[in-house]
């Protein structure tokens, strides 16, 4: 009975979430290919592609990862660490039940009590004017005379908000009237918390001095902490806003572990195969990360990295296919640059006359620039008509505008025009791009002989475009 039933719920759900394709002998569901296809096909998404369009796509997709595990990319630990990392983001706010937040939310309010204590929290409005704790006593002698002032002033009617705007030197509540949020103990220096605390609403202090200069205070308000309740949501995004969420997951994680012996990794892995029977969208992300942080890696080490770093094998592919790469309109290869003294635009000229233009960089640093005196500003590199205002001046003869940099009062170029690409560093960008491709294609070619793909063409008939 019980082996009719497991074949009967086998059964049913192969049904519901059939083979699409076989991918070197590994079975696809069509759940996994329809959460890529959508994901990849979504509104906003530019180039959309049709089912059909996107098997191709993800049949490549696979065939990669396919090279990875092969591989053994997977046994890095590198490659573990950031799967595992990436897999726990998902996995660890599991742990955590509403309880569990309220908990904590709680504990913060409790902390924030205590802290306050029966002093409770205080609304001052203050006027500063600062001093330097180093100050000479003549400077220190003219801000108290200033203050006495201030104070003389609002003795005798000025209104303490005006005042404040007008005169205090703290820029932040001086915009307000001179008013500052609701402070607690030990949340300012004490010189000001002392006098603060010793105010009634309405009172205002004498002047007195603090390490930020001399103040008067005006107290707006007095308050205990309010009840729990009353501050539970501001608590509930205060902690939200702080990630405390994953906190909490981390101690009941730890905790959990400890108490069944196990580590935490070992309690993770478990919690994600729980997690994923039950959720397929939870499974299909899970796979992504995995599976995509194996796309990278192979693809970097196979085309990528290995591309961009074979200056011979670029140079060669530049050589056969030159006349992919051409210009609408002339450009300058060359630099602008600026002096402080004439004499030295000849020897900047001179210092790389006859060098490899990407040497030009590192001798003119070295040359130049190499001690803490700066004797030349450079922008080198190959420009077109509206890349660069002093080019456009200098080179292309436009009447444009520009600006002295300040200290180079003289300015001037190096370099020449040219109709089109002298070699692949000259579009570098371009070429390797153009190389990368052309390896992909390659290496696509290579695993599609390698490993055998079947697709069941009645399954991705039922795949559903968004």
């Amino acid at each position: 009975m019980v082996a009719l039933l497991l074949s009967a719920g086998m059964a049913m759900a192969q049904a519901n979430d059939p083979v699409i394709m076989t991918v070197n002998g590994k079975p696809v569901l069509k759940s996994e290919f329809e959460y890529s296809y959508n994901k990849n096909n979504s509104e906003g998404v530019i180039d959309k592609k049709t089912v059909r369009e996107y098997v191709d796509l993800f049949i490549n997709y696979k065939l990669k990862v396919e090279a990875a595990l092969d591989a053994k990319l997977d046994t890095m630990k590198s490659f573990q660490d950031e799967f595992k990392m990436y897999r726990d983001q998902q996995i660890r706010p599991s742990f955590v039940t509403d309880d569990d937040m309220e908990a904590e939310a709680k504990k913060v309010y409790q902390n924030t009590k205590d802290q306050i204590g029966p002093k409770g929290l205080v609304m001052p409005a203050h006027i500063l004017i600062q001093v330097n704790q180093k100050a000479e006593e003549a400077e220190k002698a003219k801000a108290k005379e200033r203050i006495d002032s201030i104070y003389g002033a609002l003795k005798a009617g000025a209104d303490f908000a005006e005042m404040a705007t007008k005169l205090s030197q703290d820029p932040g509540s001086a915009r307000k009237g001179g008013t500052l949020p609701w402070i607690g103990p030990n949340q300012t220096v004490k010189e000001f918390e002392d006098v603060a605390y010793s105010l009634q609403v309405g009172q205002m202090s004498e002047p007195f001095e603090s390490p930020f200069g001399y103040h008067i205070i005006l107290m707006k308000d007095r308050k205990q902490l309010e009840p729990y309740d009353s501050l539970r949501t501001n608590i509930m995004k205060f902690l939200e806003a702080r990630n405390a969420r994953d906190h909490v997951a981390k101690t009941i994680i730890d905790s959990v572990a400890k108490q069944r012996g196990i580590t935490t990794a070992e309690l993770m892995d478990e919690r994600t195969e729980q997690l994923c029977a039950n959720d397929i969208e939870l499974k299909n992300l899970v796979r992504e990360y995995h599976d995509g942080l194996l796309l990278f890696e192979i693809s970097n080490q196979t085309i990528w990295d290995k591309a961009a770093k074979d200056s011979l094998a670029l140079a060669n592919y530049f050589k056969k296919n030159k006349k992919k790469y051409k210009w609408d309109e002339p450009r300058y290869k060359g630099m602008v640059f600026h002096v402080k003294v004439p004499e030295d635009v000849e020897a900047v000229k001179k210092s790389v006359k006859g060098l490899a233009f990407e040497k030009w960089a590192e001798r003119l640093r070295t040359t130049f620039n190499n001690d803490s005196v700066i004797r030349i500003r450079v922008e080198k590199g190959i420009f077109k008509r509206g890349d660069n205002a002093y080019i456009d001046k200098l080179v292309f003869h436009k009447d444009t505008t520009t600006r002295q940099v300040k200290n180079y009062p003289i300015d001037d170029v190096y370099g020449k025009l040219i109709k089109k690409p002298e070699n692949f560093e000259d579009v570098r960008g371009q070429v390797t791009a153009d190389y990368q491709d052309m390896l992909e294609k390659q290496w696509v070619a290579e695993l599609r002989k390698k490993y055998a793909v079947k697709v069941d063409e009645a399954v991705l008939a039922t795949v559903k475009e968004q």
